[in-house]
C-alpha cells in the first residue's frame, strides 16, 4: 500500500510519499515528472510514521537548518544509473553547487567509463524521486546556468538562496529545461 501526505512549503504545496516504511517520492505540485513513481493508488494519511517524520524534517530545512539525509529512510524507484546518480546527489553539501559535467565525470569513474555525457546524468537528475530531500536542486550547468530543475527555475533560486549559497556566478538562461 503506497500512503500520501500534503507538505504547505514556501515554495508551494508538496506531496510526500511512502510504503509505509520509506519515504518513495516527493514532489512540488505541478512539477515535471510528478508522481512518477507512485505505480499503484495510495491512500491519503497524514499520520504515517515516516510521513510525519518528513514534515518535521521539511520544517527544518525550510528553517534554515541542516537536517541529514540519512534521518530519513528513502527508497528511490528506478534503474542502476539513475540510483547511482541520486547516491551522488546525496553527497552534495548543504549550500553549494556542482556541476552536471562533475556529476558526470564521478559517474564516469564509477562505471570504468573514459567519459559520461551530462545530458544523461542531467536526465538522470530531473526525474529524482524525491525532490530537495534528495538535493537535485543543487546542480547546475557548467557555465553557472540554472537550468535542469523539474520544479523550475523559480523554485531552484528559492532554494539555493535558503542555503546561502553565493548566486553571484549563477544566472537564469534565455532557454532551457527550467523555464
Amino acid at each position: 500500500m503506497l500512503y500520501t501526505a500534503t507538505y504547505p512549503s514556501p515554495v508551494g504545496k508538496m506531496i510526500l510519499a511512502s510504503d509505509g516504511d520509506s519515504i518513495i517520492g516527493l514532489w512540488i505540485e505541478g512539477q515535471k515528472y510528478y508522481g512518477s513513481t507512485l505505480s499503484e493508488k495510495s491512500i491519503m494519511r497524514e499520520d504515517i510514521p515516516v510521513l510525519v517524520s518528513a514534515k518535521k524534517w521539511l520544517d527544518r530545512y525550510f528553517a534554515g537548518e541542516r537536517p541529514l539525509i540519512e534521518e530519513l529512510p528513502l527508497s528511490m524507484n528506478g534503474g542502476k544509473f539513475r540510483q547511482s546518480v541520486w547516491k551522488l546527489l546525496c553527497q552534495i553539501p548543504y549550500g553549494e553547487v556542482v556541476t552536471y559535467g562533475d556529476i558526470a565525470r564521478k559517474m564516469a569513474v564509477i562505471m570504468q567509463k573514459p567519459g559520461m555525457s551530462a545530458q544523461a546524468v542531467g536526465g538522470a537528475v530531473s526525474h529524482n524521486p524525491i525532490s530537495i530531500i534528495i538535493p537535485c536542486h543543487r546542480v547546475v550547468g557548467t557555465n553557472g546556468s540554472l537550468t535542469g530543475y523539474a520544479g523550475g527555475i523559480d523554485v531552484k533560486i528559492k532554494l539555493l538562496a535558503l542555503e546561502g549559497v553565493n548566486m553571484k556566478k549563477l544566472y537564469i538562461p534565455k532557454k532551457g529545461t527550467a523555464l
